[in-house]
């Protein structure tokens, strides 16, 4: 029998506490997932969409192998290291606290996660030669437009469509729709 590849999918909360004034709530970042799954973009029957409540710490390689060894304790033996530990400013205002590999090389280290395979996270951004997501080829730099969290945040804020294939449509329409209710609370106050 054939075990089929299991995908795990979550989001990291913190549950009833604090988090950034421009983040994207829970209840719409769970509807996001399944709006993803909904037009197959990954396959509903191996997709897990689960929620790690534990707050995000912006704590650097420090909260990186706290992640990894909560799955590692819950039954994971692949883990996927994001491309930063955090994205957090550096204090000087000149780029990130922490280089973006510092996450995979922290875990290559660290006690305790001998058994963990670390996989290595791909950078991907939109590539406007095809019009749709890929693996960043930094021999085709110019090719590939990052679109990052506060931009995506922004383009939703105006009213404004991403490129086509930055996201899945319905997901799109489903942040899209959160920030354009902000908006009209905001126009009836």
């Amino acid at each position: 029998m054939e075990i089929p590849t299991r995908y795990f999918v979550y989001t990291p909360i913190q549950t009833g506490g604090w988090t950034k004034d421009d983040d994207v709530p829970l209840e719409t970042r769970i509807n996001q997932h399944k709006a993803v799954l909904s037009e197959g973009v990954l396959d509903p029957q191996a997709t897990v969409l689960a929620i790690f409540p534990s707050p995000m710490m912006y704590a650097g390689p420090t909260e990186v192998q706290w992640h990894a060894k909560c799955r590692m304790n819950a039954g994971a033996n692949h883990y996927i290291v994001g491309r930063d530990p955090a994205g957090l400013p550096h204090p000087n205002g000149n780029g990130d606290l922490y280089d973006p590999r510092y996450g995979a090389l922290v875990l290559k280290m660290a006690p305790g996660l001998n058994d963990l395979e670390i996989i290595p996270f791909r950078v991907a951004a939109y590539d406007t030669s095809v019009g749709k997501m890929a693996f960043f080829d930094p021999t085709r730099k110019e090719d590939f437009d990052f679109i990052s969290g506060t931009r995506m945040r922004g383009l939703a804020k105006a009213g404004k469509e991403p490129p086509k294939g930055f996201m899945a449509p319905s997901a799109w329409k489903v942040l899209s729709e959160y920030y354009q209710s902000l908006k009209a609370q905001m126009d009836t106050n």
